[in-house]
């Protein structure tokens, strides 16, 4: 190793690198510092996606800007995954969403769960019509598919 990279590396990544602990050279963790550290980062996390306290040291303005940002992303999410629930609600979507999101984290199970959650908080408020039965509702989700399968199967000829 040259000496210029032996100086820009730090100690730890050294002796990481030759297989080595990244807290070798550092000495041992402090009693808690791990436990410490968690616990903070579950308070900043809160503060970012579930309307929490900022924690002692940050800046709430940059927080509620970064949390905004963070619901931003998550309503794009949702309407690529419901772009129905764009279309039925129009311009009200973008509200309606920040009213769903703030203070409430994206639930287990992804972008998925948080636009049926979503979509059954407008149905309880009476924004959504009442789910349709499981039969129909697949007839619904495979009618564009139906002309399709006509087509491949030679059932139907083509148009135009």
């Amino acid at each position: 190793m040259s000496d210029d990279h032996a100086r820009e590396t730090p100690p730890g990544a050294r002796d990481a690198a030759a297989g080595g602990s990244v807290l070798d050279g550092a000495g041992d963790v402090p009693a808690g510092a791990r436990e410490a550290l968690a616990g903070a980062q579950a308070v900043l996390l809160a503060a970012l996606v579930a309307g929490g306290e900022a924690p002692p040291g940050f800046d709430e303005g940059r927080l509620r800007i970064q949390a905004a940002s963070l619901i931003s992303k998550r309503r794009g999410t949702v309407a690529r995954v419901r772009p129905d629930l764009v279309a039925l609600l129009g311009g009200d979507f973008a509200r309606e969403f920040e009213a769903y999101a703030r203070g409430r984290p994206k639930p287990p199970g992804g972008s998925r769960a948080d636009a049926r959650d979503f979509a059954d908080r407008l149905r309880a408020a009476g924004r959504l019509p009442p789910e349709p039965e499981t039969a129909a509702g697949a007839s619904r989700w495979l009618r564009p598919f139906r002309r399709v399968v006509k087509l491949l199967s030679g059932a139907v000829r083509p148009t135009g």
